[in-house]
């Protein structure tokens, strides 16, 4: 029954509101939070969901056209933050960046040899998670990113014309991404409520 023809309390089945954007949770589990609030980023103030693109390889017969699908390439993911004194945002990304590998150059006679790799790097941020909730707070889809990293970190504009709240906006690359939902798909028969994931 679609959701313009039942009144909310008519049904045995409480009916759902459709999903909401701005009912949402990061997480990054290399951040923990010294108020005790965990992986969670309470400071996201946006995040964009993973996405892909599928290459395609054309062959030319006569005077037709066939298309083939080819491999998959995941998206990177742009997330805003305000920056809070506590805990402080700028430091915290400062210090994943040097966590991993990177050392500014500072003493050119001791100079460090080390570089960034991925696995430093990854392991550093963490599992990412990005978790779309209901009105109660329980994940109605849960996106999680494998093998994540910072390309690219900006620590916000300054003005004296303005009083908004610093943001910072932060790039993510990762491998692939899993996301499982709370319910069945309907496109598919017999569709379940996991994707892209092993």
């Amino acid at each position: 029954m679609p959701f313009w023809s039942q009144n909310f309390g008519d049904s045995d089945t409480p009916l759902k509101d459709p999903k909401r954007s701005f009912r949402f949770i990061v997480e990054f589990t290399g951040i923990q939070d010294p108020l005790g609030n965990g992986p969670t980023l309470w400071y996201a103030k946006s995040v964009q969901k993973p996405s892909f693109s599928i290459t395609t390889a054309e062959h030319k017969y006569l005077n037709h056209t066939f298309q083939y699908p080819g491999s998959v390439t995941w998206n990177e993911c742009a997330i805003t933050m305000v920056d809070p004194v506590n805990p402080d945002m700028t430091a915290t990304l400062s210090d994943i960046v040097v966590q991993s590998g990177y050392s500014p150059p500072t003493d050119a006679t001791a100079e460090q040899m080390g570089t960034m790799s991925k696995s430093k790097a990854a392991g550093a941020l963490g599992t990412v998670y990005i978790k779309q909730i209901d009105s109660d707070g329980n994940p109605l889809e849960t996106w999680t990113l494998w093998n994540a990293f910072i390309t690219d970190l900006k620590f916000g504009d300054l003005s004296y014309g303005e009083d908004e709240l610093t943001e910072l906006s932060v790039t993510l690359k990762y491998d692939w991404a899993r996301v499982e939902t709370a319910n069945a798909s309907a496109a598919i028969a017999g569709g379940g409520n996991e994707f892209f994931g092993v």
